[in-house]
C-alpha cells in the first residue's frame, strides 16, 4: 500500500480573525439563513398587502416614532461596534471591555424601544393578517436583538475573568460582525413596516 506524504500543520495558528476563523464562517452561514428568513417575511408582508383591499387592516398606520428611534440608535451603534471590533483585532483588553459594556447598554436600549414599538401598533397579533405579519416581523428582528445582547453580555463577562485569550478576542470580532447584520436588516424592515402602510 502506497503512503501519501502528510503535511505537518502543528505550527498553524489555532485561532484567527475574519475569514481565518471557522466561527466567522459559521456566523456568515447563520447570517445567510437568517437573511433568507427576513426576505421571506418581507415577501409575506408584501403579498398580504397586495391581496388585501385595505392596508393596514382594521388599524391606523403604525406610529413610526419608536421605529425611527430604533433606526437612529442602530445606525449610531455602528461606531462603538467598529471600535469593539478594532480593539478585539488589536487584542486591547481595556478597550474591548469598554466597548462591550457600551454595546451591552445599547442592546438593552434596543429592547426597550422594541417594547414601545409593540405598544404603539394599535393591533394585536391575532386580530387579522396585518397584525399577525407585523408582530411576526418585529418579533423576528427582536429575536436577533436578544441573541446578540446575550452574546455580548457573555463576552463582556468573560473579558473580566482569567479566561481571556486570543480565541475570546476573535469571538468579540465575530459578535461585531453579526451586529452589522442586525443593523442592516432593520433598514428594509423599517421601510416596509412604517412606509408601506402609508402608501
Amino acid at each position: 500500500m502506497r503512503q501519501r506524504p502528510a503535511e505537518d500543520v502543528s505550527g498553524l495558528p489555532t485561532t484567527g480573525f475574519g475569514a481565518s476563523s471557522p466561527m466567522w464562517w459559521g456566523t456568515l452561514g447563520f447570517i445567510t439563513l437568517e437573511g433568507t428568513g427576513f426576505a421571506l417575511a418581507i415577501g409575506a408582508y408584501l403579498y398580504l398587502r397586495q391581496v388585501s383591499d385595505q392596508w393596514p387592516i382594521g388599524a391606523p398606520a403604525p406610529e413610526h416614532w419608536a421605529g425611527t428611534a430604533m433606526l437612529i440608535l442602530l445606525l449610531a451603534s455602528l461606531w462603538p461596534n467598529v471600535m469593539a471590533d478594532r480593539a478585539a483585532k488589536q487584542m486591547q483588553l481595556g478597550r474591548v471591555r469598554l466597548w462591550l459594556i457600551v454595546m451591552s447598554v445599547i442592546g438593552f436600549l434596543t429592547l426597550a424601544i422594541r417594547g414601545l414599538e409593540f405598544l404603539q401598533l394599535q393591533v394585536r397579533w391575532d386580530d387579522n393578517a396585518y397584525g399577525s405579519i407585523t408582530w411576526f416581523v418585529l418579533g423576528l428582528h427582536a429575536t436577533h436583538l436578544i441573541t446578540d445582547l446575550g452574546d455580548t453580555l457573555v463576552l463582556a463577562a468573560l473579558m473580566f475573568t482569567r479566561h481571556v485569550n486570543e480565541k475570546r478576542f476573535s469571538d468579540v470580532s465575530d459578535n461585531a460582525f453579526y451586529w452589522y447584520f442586525v443593523v442592516a436588516t432593520w433598514v428594509p424592515l423599517y421601510a416596509v413596516l412604517y412606509g408601506v402602510p402609508r402608501l
